[in-house]
């Protein structure tokens, strides 16, 4: 076993791996990817677990290490793509639709064709109906420039339907590789791991996490004609607003079962402050029901919009939590939208609220957080 000069670990002139996140193993800079340190490197390699050290923490202690690894690295190995024979699988959070949009997706995957996979319908009310749900994904990807093959629907954390996407996956691939893509936060791990579990019996070989970028490089998984399922690293969307929330505070924002929506009857000139995290005003219009559709928990504060400002500078980490740190969130900014069709003012990483035609409505996420409106999903 040697040291590399790049601090690449060789074992019989072979580069090792973590298992958890696809880094290159080094030993050398704590503060770059796939390091560990040498007493864990030898232990992993008697048990045949090798994981760095921030895939180490992660699944023991939920802790999160950064390293050095910028957009472009993440880009960089994307393009890899484009130059592939390889079915494409392009999984979405359904829960957070918008903020799982990899922008220009199109220059990556070339003419490789591309299935769609809605993760996380495990949260949406059983209401709505799949088949119109699977439209609905359909119709905002052609939105996005993208014509799927086929649109899917799994619950990667319940295994839901995942031996239904493996069906699909050997139907359209025709004998070629599998990529994975994703922005980070969609569950694209989690996905993996079921996927590994039910092809091998291996429980949980990959890291997963709440935490956005989790896998930093490619993991190559082998499938039984020669073939790869390739998980690529998940893209950062800096618009999600999990970057911009402690772990507690993620836990409580982040849904966990299936989705109550919660009616609100408003006169214009009220507001709803989604916790300390986003605020709703209603500017204009008759009196309606607006849906909210968040986390069960996540606590709901109506008042009068005149009185928002006030009600929030005095009230923000304590009544209106999470955010528990305030340091760290960035001021809410203002987004304004006149509705002409039913449509969903979308807070992205966080929900969204249902909102009829004919209003006026302004919607408030910490700056750098999407806040935009689409057609209703439901």
């Amino acid at each position: 076993m040697d040291d590399t000069t790049n601090t690449d670990v060789l074992v019989d002139g072979e580069t090792l791996y973590c298992i958890g996140c696809g880094a290159q193993i080094q030993t050398t800079e704590k503060d770059k990817p796939g390091y560990t340190p040498k007493s864990a490197l030898e232990k992993g390699l008697q048990t045949g677990e090798l994981y760095c050290q921030r895939c180490f923490r992660l699944r023991h202690y939920n802790e999160i290490v950064p390293v050095g690894l910028t957009d472009d690295d993440f880009l960089k190995l994307l393009t890899q793509i484009r130059d592939a024979d390889a079915l494409i699988v392009y999984v979405v959070d359904i829960f957070d639709f918008n903020g799982s949009i990899i922008p220009g997706l199109h220059r990556f995957v070339g003419d490789n064709p591309i299935l769609m996979v809605g993760n996380k319908e495990d949260l949406l009310p059983r209401s709505l109906k799949r088949p119109k749900l699977r439209d609905w994904i359909r119709q905002r990807a052609n939105e996005q420039g993208l014509r799927p093959i086929d649109v899917a629907l799994v619950s990667a954390k319940t295994n839901h339907s995942v031996d239904q996407l493996l069906q699909k996956i050997d139907k359209y691939r025709e004998g070629r590789d599998v990529y994975i893509v994703g922005v980070t936060n969609v569950g694209k791990s989690t996905l993996i791991n079921q996927i590994i579990h039910q092809r091998t019996g291996e429980q949980n070989v990959i890291t997963t996490s709440r935490f956005p970028g989790t896998t930093l490089d490619r993991i190559e998984i082998p499938l039984d004609d020669g073939h790869s399922l390739v998980d690529t690293p998940g893209i950062i969307h800096e618009s999600q607003m999990a970057h911009f929330l402690t772990g507690k505070d993620l836990k409580i924002a982040a849904p966990q079962k299936q989705i109550k929506p919660k009616v609100f009857q408003l006169n214009d000139q009220q507001t709803i402050f989604l916790a300390g995290l986003a605020r709703f005003d209603y500017v204009r219009g008759p009196r309606t029901g607006f849906t909210v559709y968040v986390e069960n928990t996540l606590p709901l504060h109506r008042t009068k919009l005149e009185n928002a400002d006030t009600f929030y500078d005095k009230h923000v980490g304590d009544l209106l939590t999470p955010p528990a740190d305030l340091d760290q969130l960035p001021p809410l900014t203002r987004h304004e939208f006149k509705i002409t069709e039913k449509s969903d003012l979308v807070f992205e990483g966080l929900g969204w609220i249902t909102v009829p035609a004919g209003t006026v409505v302004a919607g408030y996420a910490p700056k750098g957080v999407g806040v935009l409106v689409r057609k209703a999903m439901i």
